[in-house]
């Protein structure tokens, strides 16, 4: 994985859903990912969502946590903490968290 260039990790980035919601290009793992947080409130949920939002104008790509057993109050303190990140930094921070996922990902595949 350190062999891809910032345009290659953007563009795997673009697999994902935004955190509190489904699809991705694999839905029943992202939402088996994101259960804890789908599970929150309406208002969290929209709260999660103009979150999301407000990231991608300011990064340009969908936020990335690793969200497995996370609640949607957590990752919205992490996706708020992380929007004082300058562009470099955080997609430093989201290049980490998508590496999680791949590994998490891989191994459940091999287990």
């Amino acid at each position: 994985m350190e062999a891809l260039t910032d345009e290659e990790w953007l563009e795997a980035m673009k697999a994902h859903p935004r955190i509190g919601e489904r699809g991705g290009d694999a839905p029943a793992t992202s939402e088996r990912e994101q259960n804890r947080a789908l599970q929150a409130s309406a208002p969290t949920l929209s709260e999660l969502a103009a979150e999301n939002r407000r990231y991608e104008e300011k990064f340009g790509h969908v936020f990335l946590i690793h969200a497995s057993g996370r609640s949607a109050e957590e990752i919205l303190g992490e996706l708020q903490r992380r929007m004082s990140n300058d562009p470099v930094a955080e997609l430093q921070e989201a290049k980490r968290e998508l590496r999680k996922i791949v590994l998490l990902r891989m191994a459940k595949l091999t287990s």
